[in-house]
């Protein structure tokens, strides 16, 4: 007679209880957003649907989606595909693309040197890159309208080297002037993240390059710049959305020419300087919209490359 043995039966494990305990640290920043963000928006949308007091002509918002008026916005809409903001737009989307060509030629090598080259004075190097965050934006912009006036250090310098002969009026409402302010004032914020990026990036990768018969350039062009596409579109992204708002540049630099106004200046005139809110918080929503669409085209190139680096 023989025994059969059997195994012992297995005791279904019991699923844990979650716990709200760690759930409770993303209450202040979902508290943040909601107050910040959520609200904000919301306000906006009530001001660019709602109407104007006829008498004080000012923003009556309409809280109650129900009573939307979308006059406003379907004459913002008209104005911009085929009339004059339509311009405007292409003008900032040419600014902001030139500021970021800009910022790539000059941000791409120092942040590469950096972190890569710079391993002695690594740490001195990021505080000088981390002190124009401690200046106001509005101060430096000041300061420049100093340096480029008629009479100011960069005509001086540039007569000094012989590269012109009479003094340049740089503040006339040039679009080179406020692209070079553009690139100034947002560089910082596109050498950092990308300074990251290239430091997290392993050395025996660009080694193994090196032992493999590549030269140092097509060792970068092969290894270092391919690794570095996800910081470098992270730093883009950094820099070319507050370019899309910004007003102050083209206000202090050019004296608010309307030959170099962005869409930034046409939203701050209609909120602040017309009886025509319902047009300034439109354009609002329609930048708003345009930039989702950037950071969503984001989003999916770095999900897509995540999961092909994991494969």
């Amino acid at each position: 007679m023989t025994a059969t043995l059997s195994a012992p039966p297995t005791v279904a494990a019991k699923p844990r209880p979650k716990s709200r305990f760690w759930a409770m640290f993303a209450m202040p920043g979902v508290g943040w957003l909601v107050a910040f963000f959520v609200v904000s928006v919301y306000a906006v949308m009530a001001v660019a649907f709602g109407t104007v007091d006829p008498v004080l002509r000012t923003a009556v918002p309409a809280w109650n989606p129900l009573q939307w008026d979308f006059t406003a916005m379907r004459a913002v809409l008209d104005r911009i595909f085929g009339g004059d903001l339509g311009t405007v737009f292409i003008r900032t989307v040419g600014f902001v693309a030139a500021s970021l060509a800009g910022c790539i030629l000059i941000g791409y090598p120092v942040a590469y040197f950096v972190a890569r080259k710079a391993s002695k004075h690594r740490g001195l190097l990021l505080i000088l890159l981390v002190l124009p965050f401690w200046i106001s934006y509005l101060m430096r912009m000041l300061a420049w309208t100093n340096l480029l006036q008629v009479d100011g250090m960069v005509n001086d310098i540039l007569r000094f080297l012989h590269l012109q002969s009479e003094p340049r009026n740089w503040l006339d409402g040039s679009a080179s002037t406020v692209i070079w302010g553009l690139v100034y004032g947002y560089v910082p914020f596109f050498i950092l993240p990308l300074y990251s990026t290239l430091e997290r990036i392993d050395g025996r990768l660009i080694e193994a390059g090196r032992d493999l018969g590549a030269s140092a350039a097509q060792t970068f062009f092969r290894v270092t710049l391919p690794l570095s596409v996800p910081g470098l579109m992270a730093a883009s992204v950094i820099t070319i959305l507050p370019m899309f708002g910004d007003y102050y540049t083209n206000t202090y630099l050019t004296s608010g020419s309307p030959k170099t106004e962005m869409i930034g200046n046409q939203i701050e005139n209609y909120l602040l300087g017309t009886s025509q809110p319902q047009t300034g918080a439109a354009l609002v929503l329609v930048l708003m919209a345009f930039l989702f669409v950037l950071m969503a085209y984001y989003l999916v190139v770095t999900i897509r490359q995540q999961r092909m680096a994991e494969r």
